[in-house]
């Protein structure tokens, strides 16, 4: 048997559904030349006739081959064009977003909510991570992603969303906090729950701790500020985090700003392709918005 193609038999199919080259053209929004054509290619791969046109007739007929052939697949062509049609009325749009998990876990929240109220069609897959961002877009697994920092990828298009300031963070057992200026020499000696290697928020951190030449070594190392508070939280240790990242009121930690600290810049990026995308747009809209309180003019 030889190997027949799919639209060859699709255009065989819709042919002897409608009765006519037009009407099977229109379907498949392909030419009338090019439906005969496939025909033609079908009856020479088969070797037999398939279909009769009279000269002049609108309507075929189909030999009794062709119409044998056409009670056999038209069960499992009718099956699968339901399936399909049933599988696309169902597909939501779906944006694939990635970010540190600290912005999901403290700040997403609420764009979320308000992004849903507009846009209640549409899926949001995240990843929670802070690095390979660019990578993962370039790759085609993510459509946008927020990042602390710069990648400098053609591919990729970034834009500032805001910056935030950083603070001090311990837990509330030890003590009145020190003042901005003296946490350098508060921190010697006190250990040091950080972010791991290559975090932009762990770099800043380590350089402030070492101002006094103390040699500044993480006692812990995680991937987020989440679980960095969650080790303060039970008194293993101190930190440098995002200054909104600890409510105010909290029973077990404490935070002093550091106004000296530069303030860490936070970036939306996308596919380059995805420049002009109405979704893409509202989406970095409510993230100015909500995240930094900026709206997009």
């Amino acid at each position: 048997m030889p190997a027949i193609s799919l639209p060859l038999v699709q255009t065989f199919y819709q042919l002897g559904r409608t009765g006519s080259y037009s009407a099977a053209a229109r379907e498949l929004n392909l030419s009338h030349p090019s439906v005969a054509n496939h025909i033609r290619r079908l009856e020479h791969l088969l070797g037999e006739r398939l279909v009769v046109a009279e000269r002049g007739a609108r309507r075929v007929v189909l030999t009794p081959r062709g119409l044998a052939l056409y009670e056999l697949i038209r069960p499992e062509f009718d099956m699968m064009l339901s399936r399909l049609t049933r599988l696309v009325e169902r597909q939501r749009p779906i944006l694939r977003i990635g970010m540190p998990q600290g912005i999901f876990h403290d700040l997403f929240p609420r764009v979320l909510r308000t992004f849903h109220e507009t846009r209640p069609e549409v899926e949001l897959v995240v990843y929670e991570r802070d690095t390979a961002l660019a990578d993962l877009v370039r790759q085609g697994s993510l459509d946008i992603f927020i990042a602390e920092r710069h990648f400098g990828d053609p591919i990729v298009m970034q834009q500032l969303l805001g910056r935030y300031g950083l603070s001090l963070v311990f837990p509330r057992a030890w003590g009145p906090p020190p003042t901005s200026s003296a946490v350098p020499e508060w921190a010697r000696g006190r250990p040091f729950v950080s972010h791991e290697p290559g975090q932009t928020v762990r770099d800043i951190a380590i350089d402030f701790l070492s101002r006094t030449g103390a040699t500044v070594d993480p006692l812990i190392s995680v991937s987020s500020s989440v679980s960095i508070k969650r080790c303060i939280a039970e008194g293993l240790g101190f930190s440098i985090l995002p200054s909104w990242s600890v409510e105010p009121g909290n029973d077990a930690m404490d935070a002093v700003a550091l106004p000296e600290l530069t303030p860490v810049s936070v970036y939306f990026g996308s596919a380059r392709f995805l420049k002009d995308s109405e979704l893409v747009r509202d989406f970095l809209d409510h993230c100015r918005s909500e995240l930094f309180g900026t709206s997009l003019a």
